[in-house]
């Protein structure tokens, strides 16, 4: 046998033969997905290979309670099953993400991988099949229809954990910028025109409530991920499926991650469709709506430094001009944008995936996962940048805020309620177009004693 062909091994399947690398556990369906879908750098997203090893790992344990497949092969495929928990065997799951709908490759990869290394573990050579053979025993009672399914609900609901905990760090960091700006009183501004006064703390205080919503909206939309379609097997029937498989695997999965995952109130439904994940990812279109109008915000209240509102100053953490000195851009803001954007569009396409379920199967669900998962974690990423990164180290410029206050029009708006309307607008138009504060025409027009004047003018009155 020379070099290059032992670097192969030869398996075959109901199509034929394939060769594979003599080092991969995966087998042959894997391969010919691996030949076939080729388009893109995306692979599975690891939390979706934590979540089929999961399941798997219960899937054996249950059938070997039930005694549908021996125990000896049920304890093998469980140790293999807790190595790709451990992350001992990520590499081998090379499949694209772009690639069948049903995500019957993926089932596959961990199917014929988890048959390689149980065969593995009881003295078989790689390839064999036996005794443990990736459909008859690592699938039993499964279907790629009810286990991708359940490994996308399972993957987004673990992962959403961390996204909730970043959003309560930003939460957390903007409520104490609330009240450590507090006492800074700052012109208000509606269609980016002059409004009434408020305090800088009042605006980062909405900032605060704006996540702690958004955090909120995504802890309503869990629950419908804790439902998973395992035991409907093909179209929700639970065809070639014991009875009992479902309720025992399901709860051996939320002991072990400490999540209440239950079984689907109808299998049909939780196979066919992903709402659960539209709703998800509206949830997380919210959240990076929410970063967008803050970010934008921020970068708002900073600008200038002198030649914009220069109300807040960001921390400065990089030169912002290859051709300008001394120039720092606002970047954990703009960056904020970008991931948000992104989002933007993710939730879309998973939108529309979620409209491509025909009949009794979604036929997205690779897409489904990538999308769902990897905008849960670049948005708990974002958030946590932008708590260390930036708004832990703002700080306000006083002198700023009262210098724009002192020259806002809108400081007359009081005096309407004393003097009239149609009055107050002549006093503004009157100090606007002779580049005068509120308070000098008021005070020359004497139309108010001067003392009266100074408390309607006062801005701590009006907040």
């Amino acid at each position: 046998m020379s070099a290059s062909e032992q670097q192969y091994r030869t398996e075959s399947d109901s199509m034929g033969e394939v060769k594979i690398p003599g080092w991969a556990y995966w087998g042959a369906q894997t391969q010919r997905a691996v030949e076939n879908f080729g388009v893109s750098a995306q692979r599975i997203p690891n939390a979706m290979i934590q979540a089929l090893a999961l399941i798997k790992k219960h899937a054996a344990r249950t059938n070997g309670a039930l005694g549908t497949v021996e125990r000896t092969l049920t304890d093998a495929i469980e140790k293999a099953a807790s190595e790709v928990l451990d992350g001992k065997w990520n590499e081998h799951f090379p499949i694209d993400v772009f690639q069948t709908g049903s995500g019957t490759s993926w089932n596959m990869n961990i199917n014929e991988l988890l048959a390689n290394r149980a065969n593995e573990i009881l003295g078989s050579p790689l390839g064999q099949r036996s005794p443990v053979h990736p459909n008859d025993h690592v699938n039993r009672g499964q279907s790629s229809n009810d286990v991708i399914p359940t490994a996308v609900h399972i993957a987004d609901r673990v992962e959403a954990e961390n996204l909730l905990e970043s959003l309560e760090v930003l939460h957390t960091a903007f409520s104490e910028k609330a009240k450590e700006f507090s006492d800074i009183v700052k012109i208000g501004r509606t269609h980016l025109q002059d409004a009434v006064p408020m305090t800088l703390g009042q605006e980062f205080g909405a900032f605060a409530t704006q996540v702690s919503k958004a955090r909120k909206r995504v802890s309503q939309a869990l629950s419908s991920l804790e439902e998973l379609a395992l035991g409907g097997t093909a179209v929700g029937t639970g065809l070639n499926c014991h009875p009992d498989f479902a309720g025992q695997a399901i709860a051996g999965i939320a002991a072990e991650t400490g999540l209440a995952f239950r079984a689907a109130e109808d299998r049909f439904e939780a196979i066919a469709t992903r709402d659960a994940q539209v709703e998800l990812m509206g949830a997380l279109n919210s959240v990076a709506t929410t970063f967008m109008k803050i970010a934008n915000d921020l970068r708002l209240l900073a600008s200038g430094p002198r030649a914009g509102l220069g109300e807040i100053v960001l921390p400065s953490l990089q030169p912002g001009s290859s051709i300008m000195p001394g120039k720092v851009n606002p970047v954990i803001p703009e960056m904020v944008i970008q991931v948000a954007a992104h989002v933007n569009g993710k939730a879309v396409s998973v939108t529309i995936a979620g409209q491509n379920s025909p009949l009794e199967l979604n036929m997205m669900h690779p897409l489904v996962a990538l999308e769902t998962l990897s905008s849960i974690s670049l948005l708990s990423n974002t958030a946590q940048a932008l708590a260390r990164r930036c708004v832990h180290g703002i700080t306000a410029d006083r002198e700023r805020c009262d210098y724009w206050i002192e020259w806002s029009l809108a400081l007359v708006t009081p005096l309407a309620t004393e003097i009239g309307y149609d009055r107050a607008s002549k006093l503004a138009y009157k100090a606007y177009k002779e580049k005068r504060t509120i308070r000098d025409v008021v005070l020359e027009e004497n139309v108010l004693p001067e003392e009266r004047v100074n408390e309607l003018l006062d801005p701590r009155s009006m907040i």
